[in-house]
């Protein structure tokens, strides 16, 4: 079977199987990061965002201290991403993907997120651009 279609059967499965535990999985992580003031700062100041992938990438060129956080905190994004995924069997990146498009819809006015197209975005008041095969 083809990557390809292995990247698809593995998308289906965690679309239809395991969006409330990435749901849950990705409201974890922010909560968490939430607590932090210097990622809070860095996210209003919009220095990082949210990419497709599920983890969080620089908008403009970071400096040393908020390069340590950013890996910190996707050092714990992709943790957590590979236990849900061998919980709902599914692959990591499908996981993470999942979680990337929850983490952009939930962007608020103001803050960075990756469009599909792989541009740096601010959300407006208008839904944010994502992947067609974000749930």
């Amino acid at each position: 079977m083809s990557s390809w279609i292995e990247g698809r059967i593995g998308w289906v499965a965690i679309s239809l199987a395991a969006v409330p535990t990435a749901t849950a999985g990705a409201a974890a992580v922010a909560t968490s990061q939430a607590r932090d003031p210097a990622y809070e700062a860095a996210r209003r100041q919009g220095l990082v965002g949210e990419r497709v992938d599920g983890y969080l990438g620089f908008v403009v060129p970071p400096s040393p201290e908020l390069r340590r956080l950013v890996r910190d905190i996707n050092i714990k994004r992709k943790a957590l991403f590979i236990e849900r995924a061998k919980t709902e069997g599914v692959t990591a990146e499908a996981y993470a993907f999942t979680a990337g498009c929850i983490a952009i819809g939930r962007t608020a006015p103001g803050e960075k997120y990756q469009a599909p197209d792989g541009t740096w975005q601010t959300r407006g008041l208008d839904p944010p651009i994502r992947d067609s095969r974000c749930p």
